[in-house]
């Protein structure tokens, strides 16, 4: 007898969420009649959208049997074509991807690619978390980084002062940074939409890009209000419009440094952390608490964060859009 024939249910179940990858695991159902059955009780599950052209042929022939009746997804790994983006996926795509799974607790969700433009050599990143809508985000953006050498002792700015018209410059850069953040996780939450709705068993939701630009987070509490929350036909009508979610009246606490000095000897140019919350919501904690967490274990981006803490608070406040 096969050895593996004799592992109970439970344990290859157990073994099949190790894998995790949807991909691998679809391939595996049509193995047998019996990974066929255990496959869609998997529970922890990566999906990755990957560059198309990154695909053998053998590769992209043995994922298209397995979805032979799915309308346009296999354009997203057979010919060559532009990177991948939420702009160019539908909320269908990833729940029909989906639809087999009958049990998923935790999804985490990859794209090969951020959907910020950008000037050369600025970078943002930012966390966001969701329920129905937005619940708040912490973006971190600069300008340009270049290394200085000896490293400084402190975290400092080495210009504290700004004439006016570089205050209204730099400003205008910052908020446009940020309203491009927030349009980039409102268009991720839309897509994993139906996903959230239709597996009603879903513990935990985390989408990201594999540049590490953001990254989207939906907690038990986020998935529950989502689902129970009856949208009104004027905000769902934005929402198709758009082709994401609609973003709340929000208040910023925004944070800048001209040149930003890192103890590592990184200096950024125009270093920016925003903090963002649903207007009228309770204060959700401490900027602090929030935008370290947001950051934790990035070397870089979490000591800018530390270091621009210190800096003197802006509030601004933004209408819905």
């Amino acid at each position: 007898m096969d050895v593996f024939d004799g592992l109970p249910d439970p344990i290859v179940v157990d073994i099949l969420n190790k894998v995790g990858d949807v991909r691998t695991l679809l391939r595996c159902s049509s193995l047998s009649k019996r990974f066929n059955s255990l496959v869609p009780q998997s529970e922890s599950l990566l999906l990755q959208f990957e560059h198309p052209e990154s695909d053998t042929p053998v590769v992209c022939s043995v994922f298209r049997s397995l979805f032979n009746s799915l309308h346009g997804l296999f354009s997203l790994f057979s010919k060559p074509a532009k990177p991948i983006s939420t702009t160019s996926l539908s909320p269908n795509i990833p729940s029909k991807i989906l639809s087999r799974f009958e049990k998923i607790r935790s999804l985490d969700v990859e794209l090969p690619a951020g959907d910020l433009k950008l000037e050369k050599g600025a970078a943002v990143k930012w966390k966001a978390e969701f329920g129905k809508t937005l619940k708040s985000c912490v973006v971190v953006a600069f300008r340009s980084a270049a290394t200085v050498s000896p490293p400084v002792n402190e975290c400092s700015s080495a210009v504290d002062g700004e004439s006016d018209a570089e205050f209204v410059t730099g400003l205008n850069t910052r908020v446009v940074w940020t309203i491009s953040a927030l349009m980039a996780a409102s268009s991720r939450h839309y897509l994993m939409r139906d996903v959230v709705k239709e597996h009603e068993e879903m513990e935990s939701l985390v989408m990201r890009d594999r540049e590490g630009e953001g990254v989207v987070v939906m907690d038990t509490e986020g998935l529950r209000e989502f689902r129970k929350t009856e949208a009104r036909g004027e905000y769902e009508e934005r929402v198709e419009k758009n082709r994401r979610s609609v973003v709340p009246s929000v208040r910023m606490s925004m944070r800048h440094a001209p040149l930003l000095k890192l103890k590592s000897g990184i200096c950024l140019e125009s270093a920016t952390l925003v903090i963002v919350r649903p207007s009228g919501a309770d204060n959700g904690g401490d900027d602090a608490d929030l935008a370290t967490e947001a950051f934790a274990g990035d070397c870089m981006y979490g000591e800018a964060v530390v270091a621009l803490l210190k800096r003197k608070k802006n509030a601004l406040e933004m209408n819905s859009f």
